[in-house]
């Protein structure tokens, strides 16, 4: 493999400096090189600084490299997605119409549809059949700049179908460009079998499938939808707790519909991160910050379900470290775009174009414990970089709704552009 040189950026935005989540202040610095350059070699960053800098350092090797100009472009790091639920089967845009027409998440959850509805469809599809459709998302996600996907379990709601997404899953981490970090979530809803017998179900994932998943090694983190209608915070403590043991990370989607305390749950179990938080109560907030949970926040949910967004500007300025994602999920947000992710956090949330960036990068990256592989351009870290045909990062944010990718790069390989 040919070693790559790319040169000349009017930015090279590094977000170097700290292999940790950014939080206050530290999540506007983006470490910006102008005229910058870098050098990937054997799929790992081996240099970066001016284009004049490593013009000594490798002019006499640019016969053997992939010379790239990036004038008058911007490069960053490749984007992270740090909360999807990206292998699943078939599609729900009936729903769409439907919550047009007044009928709410949960209205639609419970008359059998929602998540109840993917569960089905995830059920009666093949593991080769969730393959080859969660292949073309994550395509879209590569065309879009991302080189990084966390992805969740959670649409088989029985062991069987958890199973076949987490291998399935694994399979896609093993053939795609994308590195796919995999989430257990089997405690995503109650399963129409189990209703009325919810603890019974907590006990089958507790005693049935989460031994097996980190036998295994089938996820890093384990997850739980703490929700009212969905589980408590005493039953998602309980399912977070028993993963600990094992070895799972525990993640919590909290405080979506109603203020719950599932950010104060967040902070009490040592949570990596906590999603959603649409509701998250002042004090839940104050904890996460002490405990040092990132929020993981989701404008374009908030946007698919006419919601208000999360108080991003308030999380920032009170000390948590704000990571954003797609939320990649068919029912609430069927969109593969951290372009738009990044729009949508500026214009709803009030993060700035550089918090915005910071938290598509390093920031999910530390979500979703990569953070030494990838999240920032720095010597001895993946190769994962994406060139924009836009001229600062500023403009990135600024002119919304439209994919700006030129090329994209991961360990040192064009795989875009």
């Amino acid at each position: 493999m040919k070693p790559v040189w790319i040169q000349h950026a009017a930015q090279l935005a590094t977000i170097a400096g700290e292999n940790g989540p950014r939080k206050r202040e530290k999540m506007s610095e983006l470490g910006i090189i102008e005229d910058g350059s870098i050098w990937i070699e054997d799929g790992v960053i081996q240099a970066i600084g001016t284009t004049e800098e490593l013009q000594k350092q490798y002019g006499d090797r640019a016969a053997d490299a992939e010379v790239i100009d990036a004038s008058g472009r911007l490069v960053t790091p490749g984007l992270v997605d740090p909360h999807t639920h990206v292998v699943y089967g078939g599609s729900r845009e009936r729903e769409f119409e439907m919550r047009l027409e007044g009928a709410t998440y949960m209205e639609i959850m419970n008359a059998g549809g929602g998540i109840h509805a993917t569960s089905r469809m995830t059920r009666e599809a093949t593991e080769d059949e969730l393959v080859e459709q969660s292949t073309r998302r994550l395509d879209s996600f590569l065309i879009h700049g991302v080189t990084t996907v966390e992805g969740k379990s959670g649409y088989g709601l029985n062991w069987e179908t958890e199973l076949k997404q987490l291998r399935a899953a694994k399979r896609l981490n093993e053939t795609h460009p994308i590195d796919l970090v995999s989430t257990f979530m089997a405690a995503h809803a109650v399963p129409l079998e189990y209703k009325g017998m919810e603890d019974e179900y907590i006990d089958s994932i507790i005693n049935d499938m989460l031994p097996i998943v980190a036998e295994e090694k089938l996820a890093v983190f384990n997850d739980v939808f703490c929700e009212v209608g969905v589980f408590t915070p005493e039953q998602s403590e309980r399912i977070l707790e028993a993963g600990k043991k094992l070895g799972l990370i525990p993640k919590i989607h909290a405080d979506e519909i109603e203020s719950y305390g599932g950010a104060e749950l967040a902070a009490k179990v040592g949570a990596i991160s906590a999603e959603h938080l649409l509701k998250a109560s002042d004090e839940g907030i104050q904890q996460m910050a002490e405990a040092g949970v990132i929020a993981c926040l989701l404008p374009a949910t908030a946007l698919f379900l006419r919601e208000q967004a999360a108080q991003g500007r308030k999380m920032v300025d009170e000390g948590v470290a704000v990571a954003i994602s797609t939320d990649c999920n068919p029912g609430s947000s069927p969109t593969t775009s951290m372009p738009l992710v990044m729009n949508l956090a500026c214009i709803s949330m009030r993060l700035t174009p550089a918090e915005a960036l910071v938290a598509a990068t390093m920031n999910a990256a530390c979500a979703i414990g990569m953070e030494a592989k990838v999240g920032s351009l720095e010597v001895g870290k993946q190769g994962d970089v994406v060139m924009w045909d836009i001229g600062n990062y500023q403009e990135l944010q600024y002119l919304f709704g439209v994919n700006h990718v030129d090329k994209v790069f991961k360990k040192g390989v064009r795989v875009v552009g």
